[in-house]
């Protein structure tokens, strides 16, 4: 740093204590307003960079990964100068000669791996501020048998991963604690298809920030999805040898179970503080400018005290960051924290449930609008006060919630009709204007991203759709709520040049072309593996949840030239088997058309009881199913099975069911077993956007569900066979559209293969073939396979010959000479790397 008559001044030493969201909050504001002020450390005790606590509950269900949910990519710590030390505990605080001295494990910082205990060392490091953001620790109640293994907290990316390892192996779960934590961790462990029961001592669920209507129809909904709920209830005891067996009420009743999840609250970390001398109540006690009893120190976020309030919700963290690093930065030495409004939203399973302030607290002067319709599960619930709103419910509709959000936060006047709150107004016009906002006002309260972040996205950084507004600011990519208010600024600040939101038309989310156009470039570019798409189209920035979409376009256009990266694959295509749920996998092998010979069941027999495999089981596609198989079995079952994959663990061609056709049933009209046969062995293994599950019938009775198949063939009379596409039989039912009736196999094959290679070019990326055709049109789908009116069929054809050419059978793989390390040996779970749970597999 250099000073006006320049000299130098060396830069103050900001050192922060925690790794969370406060302190990564403070950390954004600091280099923000004051980039060359500080030389700034930061100690996280994690072995992770700053993440997003939020997302908490998304990576226990499987829907984000570990990379996905940190704050800041790592190099953004280099490029502004922030020294980050993970798994780094500080100790103790020497105010007198202002050291704090800290216990780091000895690793690889640039890889935030966890280490071997005993590999620590001390440290010690000077500060000129510094900064406590210790967080708070679950509270853990005193229950007898709560040192039992299956026993967790939730609260960091460790519990989710011990949590997702425990559930993989449950059948039923109990969750201690009915608020926001508690029904979060529900959420996630349904994903796992547990059975779960959530134990709340209260007499109703979230009974900090619902009124007991609330309480008791969010019980009612959440029961309706499955959920067990035991209110006025504590676990008294928790009961097993070595691992938790059962949980006893206090009510008597007694609960088995394997897993219990502690969620009943959390405490703040202030035992840093209080050994150091610091003056500490229920947190560490601050003043409005976030100082504690030591001048030279401060605290913000969970373990900080202000007022007599401890804060544990985000929002809060987020405006005590803003305005210590304007009292640290100089840039606003007078300014001042007053304390925060609340604002809860809550998603369960499709729940949706925004609480704002206490709605229990109503006053004797107080207005109080009420909107119920048990049956759908709605509640409504403002309190008004000197006409603004002084809190509020929304449960089982939040359509309004940016826009109520905002009035709460804002203080602002409500309408007259305040049903133009709770449910829009008639003509469609803003309830809120945005121009009444400054630029202060927090749009986005996940991410802590203000009104004038946003107007300057979109006015200076040109950012025209949400899609790219999300990309660039982060609002928007937490909760969703505040969604509606990015439009209105897209529309407002925008007008006439608000684009169509390109991220919906992406083929994967992590590289911003739709897919013609990123056919386009991986063709012209040679682009041959995953991580040359993401050097080449995307910055070199990797996206995890983009990975399985591109490998499988890249194995459609390349086939055998494909550079396969086996981390881009989801767990079942690393190792060629369906995983369980108890971690365990299942071996299907492939019997054309359901048809199987002696040789082959006695083999198959004979490996069920060889390896010792917990169920064989006939399977929907006419085949034979052996669970329960240890992942390190899996090659020497295929050894001794000595048959070709069936391919019912991929986004592939699965099977060709078939009905017994004309040789036994006097009802066929046509060979549907040898044609079944014909088809299967031509597209066996054959990638796709999605799998592909396929049947011929010998005459219209349909014993083999043709019409509901993605391709379906039925023998007609006359000796004709007419060809189906688009059919489903799951969640989604649907009768596929004709395409075709032609008189042989070999043009049934001909046109079955033309429609296949038109799907895998043109289909999103798990898009199943009857979205893809009623997307398309089957009109537009016959003049292209059938009538070639395009002039694409004879690429068509040539396509799918070089594609079935290439088939490989991949259980030629074997347990000597493994892919990669470790690929049959263990069953993989959450890691360091950004491996996605067993449930989002």
């Amino acid at each position: 740093m250099v000073e006006k008559n320049g000299n130098e001044r060396r830069a103050k030493r900001l050192l922060v204590v925690g790794g969370g969201m406060a302190a990564a909050a403070l950390v954004e504001e600091v280099c923000a307003v004051a980039p060359d002020r500080f030389s700034i450390t930061v100690l996280s005790a994690e072995p992770w960079p700053p993440y997003n606590r939020i997302l908490l509950t998304e990576v226990l269900a499987g829907k984000h990964d570990v990379a996905s949910t940190r704050l800041r990519p790592l190099g953004w710590y280099e490029e502004h100068g922030v020294q980050l030390w993970t798994e780094t505990r500080a100790v103790r605080i020497d105010r007198q000669a202002r050291v704090v001295h800290a216990v780091r494990a000895r690793r690889d910082q640039a890889e935030f791996r966890a280490v071997r205990s005993g590999d620590a060392k001390p440290l010690s490091l000077r500060y000129d501020v510094l900064v406590l953001a210790t967080g708070s620790r679950p509270f853990v109640p005193p229950i007898e048998g709560t040192a039992l293994s299956g026993v967790y907290c939730f609260r960091t990316l460790d519990d989710c991963a011990a949590i997702g390892r425990a559930a993989a192996r449950a059948q039923r779960a109990v969750v201690v604690g009915g608020g926001l934590l508690g029904l979060e961790a529900a959420r996630g462990l349904l994903e796992h298809r547990v059975r779960v029961t959530v134990v709340e001592a209260a007499p109703q669920l979230m009974p900090a920030q619902l009124d007991r209507e609330g309480g008791a129809l969010l019980k009612q909904t959440l029961e309706a999805m499955g959920i067990e709920v035991r209110c006025a209830a504590q676990v008294r005891k928790v009961t097993g040898e070595e691992r938790v067996e059962t949980v006893e009420l206090s009510t008597g009743e007694i609960l088995p179970c394997s897993l219990v999840v502690l969620a009943a609250g959390i405490r703040p970390d202030v035992e840093l503080a209080r050994e150091a001398g610091l003056a500490v109540q229920r947190g560490i006690v601050c003043d409005d400018q976030m100082r504690t009893s030591d001048p030279h120190i401060f605290a913000l976020g969970e373990c900080a005290e202000h007022r007599g309030v401890v804060y544990g919700l985000v929002d809060p963290i987020r405006e005590q960051a803003r305005v210590l690093a304007q009292v640290l930065s100089g840039a606003g030495p007078q300014a001042a924290y007053w304390g925060s409004r609340l604002a809860v939203r809550l998603k369960v399973m499709g729940v949706d449930l925004v609480c704002l302030g206490d709605p229990r607290g109503e006053g004797p002067g107080d207005e109080v609008v009420v909107y119920r319709e048990p049956a759908r599960g709605v509640y409504k619930k403002l309190v008004v006060r000197d006409g603004k709103l002084e809190a509020g419910i929304l449960l089982g509709e939040a359509d309004t919630a940016g826009v109520l959000t905002q009035l709460y936060l804002a203080r602002a006047p409500l309408p007259e009709r305040r049903a133009e709150v709770l449910f829009g107004t008639a003509s469609g016009a803003p309830i809120l204007s945005i121009f009444d906002l400054p630029d202060h006002a927090q749009i986005c309260n996940c991410n802590g991203v203000c009104k004038g972040e946003i107007r300057e996205a979109i006015v200076l950084g040109k950012c025209r759709s949400l899609s790219r507004l999300s990309a660039v600011t982060r609002a928007g990519s937490g909760c969703g709520s505040c969604k509606s208010l990015l439009k209105q600024f897209l529309e407002v600040y925008a007008g006439d040049e608000v684009g169509e939101d390109e991220a919906e038309h992406h083929y994967v989310p992590g590289v911003p072309l739709a897919k013609p156009a990123l056919v386009r470039e991986i063709k012209a570019r040679r682009l041959k593996s995953v991580s040359a798409v993401f050097a080449a189209l995307a910055g070199g920035r990797e996206d995890p949840a983009s990975k399985p979409g591109l490998a499988s376009l890249l194995r459609t256009i390349w086939g055998r030239e494909y550079d396969d990266e086996r981390d881009a694959r989801f767990i079942n295509d690393r190792v060629h088997a369906n995983i369980q749920r108890d971690g365990t996998f299942s071996v299907v092998p492939r019997m054309y058309a359901g048809v199987t010979s002696p040789a082959e069941l006695r083999r198959i027999a004979e490996v069920a009881e060889k390896y010792q495999v917990r169920m064989v089981k006939l399977t929907g596609g006419q085949r034979i199913d052996l669970l329960g198989v240890r992942k390190e079995d899996l090659p020497l079952i295929w050894r001794d099975l000595g048959m070709p994959s069936g391919h019912a663990y991929t986004k592939a061609f699965r099977t060709c069911k078939s009905c017994v056709g004309t040789d036994f049933c006097r009802f066929g009209l046509g060979d549907s077993i040898a044609l079944a046969q014909k088809i299967e062995r031509r597209f066996q293994g054959l990638e796709a956007p999605h799998k592909l599950k396929l049947a011929t019938a010998g005459c219209p009775r349909n014993c083999s569900e043709a019409y509901v198949k993605d391709v379906g063939v039925v023998a007609v009379e006359g000796g004709r066979w007419e060809i189906y596409v688009g059919g489903a039989a799951g969640s989604h039912v649907r009768k596929g559209d004709l395409l075709a009736t032609v008189r042989s196999h070999e043009e049934v094959l001909q046109l079955v293969g033309r429609f296949l290679q038109y799907y895998r070019e043109h289909a999103k990326y798990a898009e199943r073939t009857y979205g893809f055709v009623e997307r398309v049109g089957i009109e537009k789908l016959r003049a292209v396979v059938v009538d070639d009116r395009e002039g694409l069929a004879a690429a068509l054809d040539a396509e799918i010959e070089a594609a079935v050419a290439s088939y490989r059978d991949p259980w030629a793989e074997e347990a000597a000479a493994p892919v990669f390390p470790g690929q049959f040996a263990g069953v993989e779970r959450l890691e360091a790397a950004g491996e996605q749970p067993l449930a989002g597999r």
